[in-house]
């Protein structure tokens, strides 16, 4: 039987890991502790955390213990890894809040009955420290000159760097030591992108435990045209059903790129490796199967299997000529509404499909609005009582997104 680590390396998921070969030893004998942090910087985790997600299943299964750690104590600070401006501050009862939402969105995904894995919160050894002893005990191992070379807080020079971020690495690094402490923890994993603040963590626990513990980060989720999928650009893909439905989801992934699919069908789906190349192997119009698969699967992880059965068949309704039209998202509207008529470009902004007037406009002019397949011609169309058949009407925006409006 492979080890869990050659499974995640052959899944595509391994960046960087310290002493390779001691951490597969350490795997293959032990139940091992491991953590992943989440700061609590949203209302909901995305399809980018969900890679991270993904590989906290498979070592779970693989029977090693996750910890998932809220970071309710570092949200506070922000991490300015990446960042070329300051993050938004937000208030304590905001970030409490989004890590209640994580919490109930994480158990969705990780057995936590019977010692299985562990929930911590940092807030909970993080806000009451007392600075000039965590400075004693902490700050004392940590270089400025080294910190100031890595790109965490390099790219940030030219702006400006306030102290206040600069201490997010020393937090994030007395986590690991915490967890050591209190769990017995010996791995911390992430994205690549937090290579050099695990670093930090890894080194401190080494230093101040005598102790061999690891560290492991995991290519980023992205495009073939190297976007990061994540909550700060434009059409986030949430796990949360309300901000993205099961059917956006589906679509989202039905309309990847051709290049992406075997990829995405190995780092987001449990679906053998045999039947991923099989997949990502197909050509031509046979890729579109091999999209069904991976929008299917994708799906009935997040969400579940008969979410995604409906979303498939709204999908087909749509694009095939048959299936249920039923899970495409749609919004109830008072039909004395379309009895006086409303602009298209004020609908457009109450269905939440644009922001505003101008970019309906714009998208407009350029074709990219239909109804009921046909192209609205003018900005200063008028939705009626006359547009509706059997009290609905299907609006597509561009190519891929579909809303409907009932009364």
């Amino acid at each position: 039987m492979s080890s869990i680590l050659d499974i995640l390396e052959e899944r595509g998921y391994i960046d960087q890991v310290t002493f390779e070969d001691e951490l597969r030893d350490l795997l293959e004998k032990e139940k091992v502790v491991f953590y992943i942090g989440f700061d609590a910087t949203a209302d909901s985790l995305t399809l980018g955390h969900f890679l991270q997600v993904m590989v906290m299943m498979h070592m779970q299964n693989a029977g090693h213990i996750p910890i998932a750690l809220l970071g309710g104590g570092t949200t506070m600070v922000g991490d300015p890894t990446g960042r070329s401006d300051m993050r938004q501050v937000l208030t304590k009862e905001t970030i409490d809040y989004n890590a209640k939402k994580f919490k109930k969105q994480l158990s969705k995904f990780i057995d936590f009955s019977d010692n299985r894995a562990i929930l911590e919160n940092n807030a909970d050894w993080l806000l009451d420290l007392n600075f000039v002893n965590f400075m004693r005990e902490v700050g004392v191992h940590f270089s400025v000159n080294k910190m100031l070379s890595e790109d965490a807080y390099k790219t940030r020079l030219e702006k400006g760097l306030t102290f206040f971020e600069f201490s997010y690495q020393l937090m994030q690094s007395y986590d690991y030591l915490h967890l050591y402490r209190k769990h017995n923890c010996k791995l911390q994993v992430g994205g690549s992108d937090q290579w050099s603040n695990i670093l930090g963590g890894y080194d401190l626990v080494r230093k101040l435990e005598n102790d061999k513990v690891y560290a492991m980060t995991f290519k980023l989720l992205t495009t073939a045209e190297g976007i990061k999928m994540g909550k700060t650009q434009a059409g986030t893909i949430w796990l949360d059903p309300d901000k993205t439905s099961p059917y956006e989801l589906y679509q989202y992934m039905r309309n990847c790129d051709d290049r992406d699919v075997e990829k995405f069908l190995s780092l987001l789906t449990f679906l053998p490796m045999d039947e991923v190349k099989r997949l990502g192997a197909l050509e031509g119009a046979e890729i579109n199967k091999a999209k069904e698969v991976l929008a299917f699967e994708v799906t009935k992880v997040i969400h579940n299997e008969e979410e995604a059965t409906k979303a498939q068949e709204a999908s087909r309704a749509l694009f095939a000529g048959g299936g249920d039209e039923s899970a495409i998202p749609f919004t109830e509207m008072d039909r004395k509404v379309f009895e006086e008529g409303i602009g298209i470009l004020d609908l457009l902004k109450e269905l939440g499909l644009t922001k505003s007037n101008g970019e309906g406009r714009r998208l407009v002019e350029q074709g990219g609005i239909s109804i009921d397949d046909v192209k609205v011609e003018a900005i200063d169309k008028t939705v009626a009582l006359d547009d509706f058949k059997d009290n609905k009407i299907l609006i597509r925006k561009g190519k891929k997104i579909y809303h409907q409006v009932r009364i």
